[in-house]
């Protein structure tokens, strides 16, 4: 008698890391042999308009394995982890249907956590706080928000995109209705999943992995990403514009710095937003840690644990 295979015969393999460090082949690399399928949890890779800044993989790359949550959505529509955790849970349960086996792969530190152990339920919007802080924003700039976050919940200072009004926003929203830190309530006990998670790890020398973002915003320009966000200036008050690669531009455009401004702050911002992944990513005990040549090491290291 075949013994049937229960729920946690099933495995999530999730590749994170830094941006730049080459988490797209790695996954890849690890999805063919297993012949299965790959879920992106880069949230700036969702949207169709965005493309070179957002270095999705190229049109090679996803014919090789198929890739979910890529282009799944338009600028113009509002997402969030909660949606993304259910949507991405919907996918995995479609998956473990023929597979025994999926791959996860992203930098977004929040949206891989919620797939793997659940989002907390955090307090309804509060209408008149929100809009103080809008116009907080919009009268002061994100320096002021940035100094009462980083003063009332330093830890999701240290990891969040400083340069995302949305996120900032919505956290000092959550401190001022709570009077609690934003990040206390993504410390709750983890929920069941009826799968088990192995998490790979991407990491090298810092001077390398930062030699890597700067020739990668090298590459972006070259690709035309100028001229991707100017098509994409009516849209600039969206969350989805508001991130390293694309609101460094906002100034260029009304005449305010030059171009060898633009690049210069893409590559420090792009390697400030690399610092503060590590950050997140390095205090989870969880995590084995390769550098991205070793992929036949980490094949080895799932294959001993699958089996």
């Amino acid at each position: 008698m075949v013994k049937k295979p229960n729920s946690m015969d099933k495995y999530l393999v999730v590749i994170c890391g830094p941006t730049a460090i080459g988490k797209t082949e790695i996954a890849i690399d690890i999805a063919k042999p297993f012949k299965t399928e790959i879920i992106s949890a880069d949230a700036r890779q969702f949207y169709i308009e965005m493309n070179i800044g957002t270095a999705k993989p190229s049109i090679q790359q996803l014919e090789k394995v198929k890739h979910h949550f890529i282009n799944s959505l338009s600028i113009t529509e509002d997402y969030n982890a909660g949606q993304f955790e259910m949507d991405a849970l919907k996918v995995l349960k479609d998956l473990f249907q023929h597979h025994n086996l999926a791959v996860m792969v992203g930098g977004s530190g929040f949206y891989i956590n919620t797939v793997c152990y659940g989002i907390d339920d955090l307090p309804s919007s509060d209408a008149i706080i929100r809009k103080d802080l809008i116009h907080e924003f919009e009268s002061n700039g994100l320096p002021l928000l940035l100094q009462e976050l980083k003063q009332a919940d330093s830890v999701y200072y240290n990891e969040v995109d400083l340069a995302n009004p949305h996120r900032i926003i919505r956290a000092l929203e959550v401190y001022r209705i709570t009077g609690m830190p934003y990040s206390s309530f993504l410390n709750k006990p983890k929920k069941e999943r009826p799968f088990k998670v192995i998490k790979i790890g991407l990491d090298i020398d810092r001077k390398e992995l930062y030699n890597r973002i700067n020739k990668r915003v090298d590459s972006m320009i070259e690709a035309g990403l100028e001229r991707e966000v100017k098509s994409l200036l009516s849209f600039r008050n969206t969350n989805a514009l508001n991130t390293v690669g694309y609101s460094e531009w906002f100034n260029y455009f009304e005449g305010k710095i030059p171009l060898e401004r633009v690049i210069e702050l893409i590559k420090q911002n792009s390697r400030h937003y690399a610092k503060r992944q590590l950050t997140w990513f390095g205090r989870a005990t969880e995590i084995k840690w390769f550098k991205p040549e070793q992929t036949e090491d980490i094949l080895d290291y799932l294959k001993r644990i699958i089996k």
